[in-house]
């Protein structure tokens, strides 16, 4: 059996993947599944892929099913820029409008959730489906994000990691790598262990040379922006799951607990080699 890996064609995951684009093929023993990360985080839990930069809180919908990768995330700097909130009117003044949400993404989303109703103590009406022009407010992922912020259509616009660094004084965790247990038997576990690496090792080039990795990115997965647009976006991103990232991901489970938005705040539990 193949290792199934679900690939996030989003910017923010192009250090993960970029090295091995247009090389699939050599890899016998992994097969990649591309798709926004609610479709991983659907895929996780329903075994038809074993690992991906998913969603942090998928790990939580699902306790005892996964592990996490012990030493990569998707994180940031304070600002992230590519998770936020657009809104017409200032976010404390949002009780009772309309928040359009994302469908591609369900740790934005609680987070959302979360700052609205116990940093801001607002409740809006939250909708999803496309964005229209009657809405108050949309909150946008990913290189959706990034190319409205070049839009300025909006009054406001919100950085949903710099709202969460600010209250809780640790940078939010977007992203983990989200590993089945499935994948931890003896016919899985060496591919998996090898995917690791390499995953570590893309992460390294990318570092040393971004500018060679994003055009091999782009020529699969072009987006609508400038690129110094796309190269600025990177300083902000931080790949390292270090103490401080693994509290914060924690914290946020609790705060996601309190709200009813999870059943329950799970322990992390981590990859062991």
């Amino acid at each position: 059996m193949a290792l199934r890996v679900g690939r996030i064609p989003f910017l923010v995951c192009a250090p993960f993947f970029h090295d091995v684009l247009g090389r699939e093929s050599r890899l016998t023993d992994v097969e990649f599944v591309d798709g926004p990360p609610s479709a991983h985080c659907r895929g996780l839990k329903d075994g038809s892929i074993h690992l991906s930069p998913a969603s942090s809180i998928t790990f939580a919908q699902k306790p005892g099913a996964f592990v996490l990768a012990s030493d990569i995330c998707t994180s940031c700097s304070f600002e992230v820029r590519s998770v936020k909130l657009f809104a017409k009117c200032a976010i404390e003044d949002l009780n009772g409008c309309t928040v359009r949400l994302t469908g591609q993404s369900m740790t934005s989303v609680n987070l959302l959730k979360v700052l609205l109703k116990e940093r801001f103590g607002v409740t809006p009406v939250y909708v999803t489906g496309a964005y229209e022009p009657s809405d108050d407010a949309c909150l946008l992922i990913g290189d959706q994000a990034l190319e409205e912020n070049e839009r300025h259509r909006f009054a406001f616009g919100y950085d949903l990691g710099a709202l969460w660094q600010d209250w809780q004084h640790v940078p939010f965790v977007f992203g983990a790598w989200i590993i089945s247990k499935r994948a931890l038997e003896d016919d899985l576990r060496q591919s998996l262990i090898r995917y690791m690496q390499a995953t570590r090792e893309s992460i390294e080039k990318f570092r040393e040379n971004p500018s060679r990795a994003l055009d091999h990115w782009l020529a699969r997965y072009p987006v609508d922006l400038p690129r110094d647009v796309i190269e600025n976006y990177y300083p902000a991103l931080d790949y390292r799951f270090t103490d401080e990232r693994k509290h914060s991901l924690s914290l946020f489970f609790e705060h996601a607990a309190g709200l009813g938005l999870i059943k329950e705040a799970p322990a992390l539990e981590f990859l062991q080699i």
